[in-house]
């Protein structure tokens, strides 16, 4: 088995020794970074996505996959920043203001993360003026939008406002989800997209921006 296979099934496996040595060792014997990522990693996640979305694996398998996945990214960030590999582009996520529920939001961001993206995690109780603030700083394409709770729903409408406030709101794509949220309520307020769960929401964001 060469080191991307070694890769790939150590991520799915969650073996995270694998997955470092396999890619330490590919490096050092001069394959690209890029190749690594694109061919190993980003495809492997995708895979982990399959299995969740198919219900052969679960949150567990998911998060494990991830950590793999992301002791791999480590070693390859410094070789990705000198190949001058850009990420296919950058999503601002949080869960909305008022809501302290962060798991779901974790899990979207290892999904959107492993799919090739940059992931700015602004965390939890964030207000419509701060994910604007950070689409613009960031220049951001997506921002994505959780929330856990009913009555902390309207706060995904209030960022939408925001976005159109900033002058902003043409630039950039608002994906919303929680246990809550359903497609009726992402059209209700001019969201962009909705997803049902972590590995629709990295589907969701290929889609809009034409990845």
């Amino acid at each position: 088995m060469g080191h991307k296979e070694t890769i790939f099934e150590g991520i799915l496996k969650g073996n995270m020794q694998a997955v470092q040595d396999a890619t330490t060792a590919a490096l050092s014997e001069g394959t690209a970074a890029g190749q690594l990522l694109n061919e190993a990693m980003i495809p492997a996640m995708a895979e982990v996505g399959r299995l969740f979305e198919a219900n052969e694996y679960y949150v567990p398998e998911m998060l494990i996959a991830a950590r793999a996945m992301k002791a791999g990214l480590a070693i390859l960030r410094p070789e990705l920043v000198k190949e001058d590999v850009k990420p296919l582009g950058k999503v601002v996520l949080g869960t909305v203001k008022g809501d302290l529920h962060d798991i779901g939001k974790n899990l979207v961001a290892i999904m959107v993360e492993g799919a090739g993206f940059e992931v700015i995690d602004l965390g939890v109780d964030v207000g419509p003026a701060d994910f604007a603030k950070a689409a613009q700083e960031n220049e951001a394409q997506v921002i994505g939008l959780s929330a856990l709770l009913t009555t902390t729903m309207p706060s995904m409408k209030g960022t939408i406002e925001a976005l159109q406030e900033a002058g902003i709101r043409g630039d950039v794509k608002v994906v919303i989800g929680g246990a809550p949220v359903t497609q009726k309520y992402a059209d209700e307020i001019g969201a962009d997209g909705y997803a049902r769960d972590a590995a629709g929401a990295a589907t969701l964001v290929k889609q809009l921006l034409g990845v």
